[in-house]
């Protein structure tokens, strides 16, 4: 992790004292946190002996806290937001912040004299190849997940049509347009003056206004006025990713709007009419020249110093500081639910004891529910399994489930949302499925994440019902060729939907047995099945099978066995992960892409090969949703492999309970389905 060049100086043991003025400093908690782990103890009082004073940018609370400043002779830290913040501006959503900015000198939108900022893009180096590499991949991964400092954008909505030129709305009063004029009336004109020159400079050229989204929301008004929208100039007002509306663009015009900066990242030359940090380094087009900016920058470099080197970054599931590359997981996750869940959901075919976690997951921006929606809604219906119909969205468990069994009612850490069909079922196209075909365009640092996944999983023991290292129940003896044979639950709907030739465990064992007559067959019964909740038990397995190996954790079988025969099985894609050649009798999601020997005909649509970290990143990365327990926040994969093997994704003593009575009342099918 790079750290930040404001924090205490190396070598300090103790938190440095940090004297605030402002209530936000001990109210707002994240602020406070970041402050503390960054090696700044807030507190109230004087300043005395080495403490500094801390101040909110050039909010008008900063005031008392320069007055203290220089009455006590103490240095000043200036804190502001990060570049990457939150879903929703702090003044509208009150959303905490995923990082700071902490300088020393000055402030960053402020040109008037230098800033910690400006430094470190002045004075290093910014010349190592790991760290402009870091730079390159990040800037892609931004720019693919459509990131910006506040992420929450409608997909749906329609774009213009490209070959406009955007001009960039501020909010009125705000510190970094102040900083780039002499005075409010100033600013006003300045706007103005800008979308002269834009009509000018381009013209014939549809004009689009973009608003500030604190505009948007209804909390401070900007520079422009509706009646300013006359012939070819007009306003963009949606939820638009600003990553969007500049790639249709042709041209950007901007006093200091961090989407400027945005703009150079996405490739633009913006012409730049204020004094932001990002001008004067040559990938600008600057009304004011910055005499001590004489150095020329490439984006990567511009990108290294201020995404990188200068923001003190945190992460909140762990609480801790982290680096960029888990901000963008962060908002990747967070992004994700908020887009799916925001218009809200109501869930059909959910069991009783599933609806708590399912609110949990899917109803964090509007609570979910769990009736029949009136005939003249519209909502979006969520159906548990294969009863999806158009229109509607299957949910199923994720394959990296929980430490437990769902049939013993234990939540689960992940779930699939799937609007085109559901994986298990190859009679129809589904999300997954598209995702497995697009992968072999994505990036390379995207495949590395998975490998790392990959790698971690298998080093970690972690299936999908199991997580954390185990004593081994089997242990290989002779050198005969092994062979595991994962039992199924005979009326799962992988089986009846995904294996028209084979569907029950007995015949699934002859099938083996009839084409490795030599072979040591291992046959581990599915865990819902021996712990008789589910049907498919193989009176009389040991006729094909050498030995059961009911015990033995999954994960130190497949590390052990020379191959896997399944029909559906997901035994088979965590057998791929640990490099174990897969036979397939059905059509699961992982069959038909080159990656295993398949029995049965899978569809023409599955046009391989993919990459195995192409699957990977298909499967765990971008089909399921994640949970973290802790938290109750959505979260990347790897925090929720975090709580798998720290023990902190459990069943609630409640579930258990239930699930006792589950197994008493058996007979009361109804009960567990409504």
């Amino acid at each position: 992790m790079h750290s930040a060049t404001t924090q205490p100086d190396a070598g300090e043991t103790t938190p440095r004292r940090l004297c605030v003025y402002n209530s936000g400093f001990l109210t707002q908690g994240r602020i406070k946190r970041i402050l503390g782990l960054a090696g700044w103890q807030v507190t109230l009082g004087r300043p005395s002996g080495e403490d500094w004073v801390g101040v909110w940018g050039a909010a008008p609370s900063a005031t008392r806290g320069l007055s203290v400043a220089e009455s006590r002779k103490a240095p000043v830290l200036r804190v502001e937001d990060a570049f990457l913040r939150s879903l929703h501006p702090g003044r509208a959503a009150k959303e905490p912040p995923l990082g700071l900015l902490l300088d020393r000198t000055g402030l960053h939108f402020d040109a008037a004299r230098p800033s910690d900022l400006e430094t470190l893009l002045l004075e290093d180096a910014l010349d190592d190849t790991s760290l402009l590499n870091e730079a390159r991949d990040l800037m892609d991964r931004m720019t693919r997940l459509r990131l910006s400092k506040y992420c929450a954008y409608d997909p749906d909505l329609a774009l213009p049509e490209p070959g406009y030129v955007l001009v960039l709305d501020q909010v009125a009063g705000d510190a970094s347009v102040l900083a780039s004029v002499t005075g409010p009336d100033m600013a006003q004109a300045r706007f103005a003056e800008m979308l002269y020159y834009a009509q000018t400079e381009h013209p014939g050229a549809r004009i689009l206004i973009r608003s500030h989204p604190e505009t948007l929301a209804g909390k401070r008004h900007g520079h422009f006025q509706p009646d300013q929208a006359q012939g070819r100039v007009s306003f963009i007002d949606g939820a638009y990713a600003p990553m969007d509306l500049l790639d249709g663009a042709v041209a950007v015009y901007t006093l200091s709007s961090h989407m400027g900066f945005e703009a150079i990242l996405a490739g633009h030359r913006p012409r730049v009419f204020g004094t932001p940090f990002y001008a004067g380094w040559g990938l600008s087009e600057d009304e004011h020249q910055l005499i001590r900016r004489q150095r020329n920058l490439t984006r990567a470099q511009l990108f290294a110093g201020a995404m990188i080197r200068f923001p003190v970054w945190y992460d909140p599931y762990r609480d801790r500081l982290c680096d960029l590359g888990q901000v963008i997981e962060t908002l990747e996750a967070t992004r994700r639910a908020w887009i799916e869940d925001r218009d809200g959901w109501v869930g059909q075919n959910i069991r009783l004891w599933k609806r708590p976690r399912m609110q949990a997951m899917f109803g964090q921006h509007k609570p979910m529910r769990f009736a029949n929606p009136a005939p003249d809604a519209a909502p979006r219906i969520m159906l548990w399994g294969a009863t999806a119909s158009e229109g509607q969205w299957a949910v199923e468990d994720g394959f990296i489930r929980s430490q437990g069994l769902g049939a013993e009612l234990v939540p689960p850490i992940s779930l699939v949302l799937d609007d085109r069909g559901i994986y298990f079922d190859p009679s129809r196209p589904s999300r997954l499925e598209a995702l497995i075909a697009d992968s072999v365009s994505l990036p390379d640092h995207t495949l590395r994440r998975a490998r790392r996944l990959m790698d971690r999983i298998v080093d970690e023991q972690i299936t999908k019902y199991a997580a954390g290292r185990a004593t081994p129940e089997w242990t290989r003896t002779g050198a005969g060729s092994v062979i595991l044979v994962p039992g199924q639950v005979e009326d799962d709907a992988s089986i009846l939907l995904g294996s028209p030739d084979i569907r029950t465990n007995a015949a699934l064992l002859e099938q083996v047995r009839r084409a490795n007559p030599q072979a040591i067959l291992l046959y581990k019964p599915h865990p819902d099945v021996m712990a008789g909740l589910r049907r498919g038990t193989v009176a009389d397995a040991l006729r094909w099978a050498d030995e059961i190996v009911a015990d033995a954790p999954l994960a130190l079988l497949l590390v052990q066995v020379d191959a896997v025969w399944t029909m559906t099985s997901l035994t088979g894609f965590e057998a791929l992960l640990r490099g174990v050649p897969v036979t397939t009798l059905g059509v699961p999601f992982y069959a038909g892409w080159g990656l295993t020997t398949d029995l049965c005909t899978v569809p023409d649509r599955r046009q391989g090969p993919v990459t195995l970290e192409g699957l990977v990143h298909a499967a765990l990365i971008d089909y399921p949703r994640y949970h973290d327990p802790v938290t109750g926040q959505a979260c990347p994969v790897e925090v929720a492999l975090d709580r798998l093997t720290a023990g902190r994704a459990g069943q609630p003593r409640s579930l258990r309970l239930l699930a006792k009575a589950q197994g008493v009342l058996a007979s009361y099918s109804w009960l567990w389905r409504r």
